[in-house]
């Protein structure tokens, strides 16, 4: 581990075991008999099988603000809460976001490559300011992200589950959002309602001129309708930072496409951030022990 200030005090307070990765069925292992676990990676997956192994366990504090890696039903079978830490990563992400809409926008991948080989094209790109910026989720992602969208001159128009006027973004049906946007940008948790959720019928709605960006979650986004929409340009271009299967295989079809800019699941992954979120996931460790839990996401019944 890099050296982290909380992660030093951390262990000046407790017995600490740490393990840069788990894969495969390292994970029942290495916290078997842990009352305490800190998960950082969602690649490692917390199963019903996982918390039946674990029978000390009392706390799962999750760095990051999805839980799509825990079955939160079973940890509330065996007496585990869950924990996150959100809003913590939002400026880092929201940037990220500005960062792929502006390379695609801009063909930077491409134009960098020309250069670099004596080329000296003037490639016909896309400016942002007076585009329609659709944001799907308003989360602390998804306002920082629309915040930015304004910044630079872009109308902001938004979709969530639950109305936010207060926020001043004009929320729109899905169905107007996809119609109206040159850029439509996800940030939403995945769920079994939000799989998939941009699919063939959606992609279809956009402008073939439009850009989509993903930093949720890969399976939100049906990844074969998009590959299809892209290499047929009817759509114009995608930045990706999270994939159906992460990390992706050798030869993964999104990857030979020339109109996307891809990141590996990187987009929280700053100093700043991560020093922060682990603070954070061991601040929700000592007020649980302590009996004053926070930022729980689902409570153990024991």
């Amino acid at each position: 581990m890099a050296p982290s200030a909380a992660y030093a005090a951390l262990q000046l307070r407790a017995e600490v075991r740490y393990w840069d990765s788990l894969p495969g069925g390292e994970l029942v292992d290495r916290v078997r008999d842990a009352e305490v676990v800190v998960n950082i990676r969602s690649s490692s997956h917390f199963t019903e099988k996982v918390f039946a192994a674990c029978p000390r366990l009392k706390i799962l504090s999750i760095w990051g603000t999805g839980t799509d890696n825990v079955d939160l039903d079973a940890a509330r079978g065996h007496g585990v809460t869950v924990t996150n830490t959100p809003g913590v990563a939002a400026a880092s992400i929201a940037e990220h976001c500005l960062m792929l809409m502006l390379a695609v926008a801009r063909r930077i991948v491409e134009v960098d490559a020309s250069v670099r080989r004596g080329g000296w094209a003037r490639a016909q790109v896309s400016q942002m300011a007076g585009k329609t910026l659709g944001v799907v989720g308003l989360g602390a992602i998804g306002r920082r992200f629309a915040q930015l969208g304004q910044a630079i001159g872009m109308n902001v128009i938004s979709w969530t589950r639950t109305p936010k006027p207060e926020l001043g973004f004009r929320h729109v049906p899905l169905e107007t959002l996809y119609r109206e946007s040159d850029v439509v940008s996800v940030h939403l948790r995945l769920s079994d309602e939000s799989t998939s959720m941009v699919g063939a019928p959606q992609l279809a709605m956009m402008k073939p001129s439009a850009i989509l960006l993903n930093t949720a979650r890969g399976p939100i986004v049906d990844e074969l309708a998009l590959i299809d929409a892209l290499g047929a340009r009817r759509l114009a271009g995608a930045g990706l930072d999270v994939f159906t299967v992460e990390p992706l295989p050798p030869g993964a079809l999104i990857a030979t496409l020339p109109n996307v800019v891809l990141t590996p699941h990187s987009a929280g992954v700053t100093p700043e951030t991560v020093e922060a979120g682990l603070q954070l996931a061991i601040d929700n460790v000592w007020n649980f022990l302590a009996g004053t839990p926070t930022h729980v996401v689902s409570s153990g019944t024991r």
